[in-house]
This record gives C-alpha cells, structure tokens and sequence, in this order.
C-alpha cells in the first residue's frame, strides 16, 4: 500500500506490505529551519492587534501576582480571540483548579498551565494526511465556501504530494464559474498535473466520474477533487456534494478517502458554523485552515478542536507552497503566546 505521512520534516515513504520493508523515495529530510522559519514567521504575523495574541502574558500580570481577577482578564481577551465561550470555560476551569491547589504561583506556572491546557485541546487534532491505498486512486474532496482559499490549497497539496513522490491528477468540479476552472487548470500547469474538466454549467457528479475513471486508468495515486464553493445553509449545493461523494463511491466504495474541508481563520466563530455544517452533511475527516496571516486570532482553531475532534491537517499563512504546514499544536501553541517580536 501506498503511505505518505507529511509530518514537518519528514518525507513520505512508500511501504511494500508483502515483506513490510521501508524503502525512502523521496531524498533527505528536510531542513528543521525550514519549519522554524515557517512558526517563526506565523507568530509573527498572527499576533496582529489588540487581543490576547499580541501580549506576552506578563502584560496580564503586571505585579506579579496570579488571582481571580487574572484569570477572569484572561477569560474575556480568549473569548474575543474566537476561542469561544464553551472552550474558554474549559481553559480557565483548567486553571481554576490550579489556582485553588497553590499551583499558580508566578507567571511562569500560569504560562506553563495555559501551554498544558491549550495543548490537551490540540494535540488530539495534530494528525497528519496519509496516503494509503493499495489500488485505485486515493480521492481527496476538497470542500468549503467560496473565499476560503479552496483552489489554492488544492495547488499547494499537488505540490506537496509530487514532492512527496506522487502522481496526482485534479478533478474540476466547480462547473459553475469558468473562472474556477481556469484557475484549477493554471496550478495544474504550474504544477506538470493533468486536469479533468468538462464546460462550464456541466453536471460535476459526470466530472467526477469522468475524473475517477481517468485516474484509474493511468495508475494516478491521488486524485484531488475541487468542488464549487456554497455556503453551509444551501441545502441544494450541500445535497450536491452527497451526491458527487455518492457517485465516486459506486466505483470505490471506500472513496472519497478523504473529506478535507479549506476554512478562513478570519470568518471567526462563523468558521465554526460552517465546519459543523459541512461535518454534518459530509462527515469530515480532516481540517486545511487558511489566512491566519490575515486579521485572524487563531484562537478559532481551538474552538474547532474542542467542539468537532476532526483533525486538523495543515494550516496557512501565505500564497506560496512554503506558506503551508502541515500542523502542529505545540508549535501553533508557541506562536499563540510569544509576541511576534521575540523568538523562542
């Protein structure tokens, strides 16, 4: 079977079951300054104005002492950073009880309790896409709504994918604006891909077909499906995107083998809606959030964590494939509560 783990610093490996032998194809690691550069520049960029991001959390604590009044500042600035009343009440609840054991002595215990409450939210999300399908193409659908960076994020895994040794083929299944298709078929080129597309106002199920059936019979690996982005309250689109999952799954039955749902970090607790929405009618299984170099808080990402436990595959700051990571709670920790200013 075929297995590609994008972990940060880590190639994929192609793993032949019969005599469970690991071969490496895709050359050396990559370089830890890579991923640093990557955090580094996401703490920088996502501790834009005046929330809890932006401070170093002495700014909570300016004589030293940690009381009530701390954590109740502390829970006011999460809410306003789109960490969302229920997940706030679990974080400061959290430290209530190290409070009431002596356990917030000094702002580092307060720091290191905040890390270690942020990151059992977190670190259940930190879980990697693998590739793994020993015949047929592996379907990736790519769903969300319009804006969220759903076309660029299927370039930017074509990318990652071929880098990783791959064959990828896209499938165009935004048939309602030509503009998305001239778009889809522009990362193709940039990216040596084939795509499938058909004309504009075509039924996208027959794209997917058609899609399918040209994958398998190229021996493609991954087959990475593009949808037309809809809002989470159009019960006509969302039942279209069942239906697309419905065909594909006649000819694969355990396709679509990913459900990867692309949302906006600055939509704020409306990314929420959107994700359970989606999760509801698709059943998701993995989490691309974008844009967190924009006016985002990031404290979304938690919310999503506590409320939905899908994982969460890769985040965004940028246009560039190097803009996009695969996830890492303890690294997104850090870059929630060091100043952009400061280096760890």
């Amino acid at each position: 079977s075929l297995v590609c783990c994008f972990a940060s610093g880590q190639r994929g490996y192609l793993v032949a079951n019969a005599c469970d032998k690991r071969i490496t194809m895709f050359g050396k690691k990559e370089k830890p300054e890579k991923r640093e550069g990557f955090f580094k520049r996401l703490r920088a960029r996502i501790n834009k104005g005046d929330n809890w991001l932006t401070y170093d959390l002495a700014n909570l604590v300016p004589g030293g002492t940690i009381d009530e009044s701390v954590l109740e500042e502390l829970e006011s600035l999460l809410v306003l950073a789109d960490v969302g009343v229920d997940t706030t009440e679990l974080i400061i609840s959290d430290l209530h009880k190290s409070l009431a054991r002596n356990e917030l002595k000094d702002l580092d215990a307060l720091q290191n309790g905040l890390e270690r409450s942020l990151l059992k939210i977190l670190e259940p999300a930190e879980q990697p896409l693998v590739i793994e399908k020993p015949d047929g193409p592996f379907v990736i659908f790519m769903v969300g709504v319009n804006g969220a960076g759903k076309t660029t994020t299927i370039g930017k895994l074509a990318k990652l994918l071929k880098d990783n040794g791959y064959s990828v083929m896209l499938a165009a299944g935004d048939t309602f604006r030509a503009a998305a298709v001239e778009q889809l078929q522009a990362w193709g080129e940039r990216n040596d891909v084939p795509v499938i597309a058909q004309q504009s106002g075509a039924d996208p199920a027959a794209v997917i077909f058609d899609a399918w059936q040209a994958a398998k019979s190229r021996n493609v690996d991954v087959l990475l499906v593009d949808t037309a982005g809809r809002l989470q309250n159009q019960v006509g689109l969302m039942d279209e995107l069942t239906k697309m999952k419905r065909v594909v799954g006649r000819h694969d039955e355990t396709a679509p083998h990913e459900v990867l749902l692309v949302l906006d970090s600055s939509q704020g607790q409306n990314a929420l809606v959107q994700a359970e929405k989606f999760h509801e009618a698709l059943g998701l299984t993995g989490i691309t959030v974008t844009k967190l170099d924009g006016s985002a808080k990031g404290g979304i990402l938690l919310a999503i964590a506590n409320r939905l436990k899908v994982p969460v595959r890769f985040i965004g700051i940028g246009e560039s494939v190097e803009d996009m990571q695969t996830f890492r709670a303890k690294e997104f920790i850090s870059a929630l509560l060091t100043s952009g200013s400061r280096d760890q």
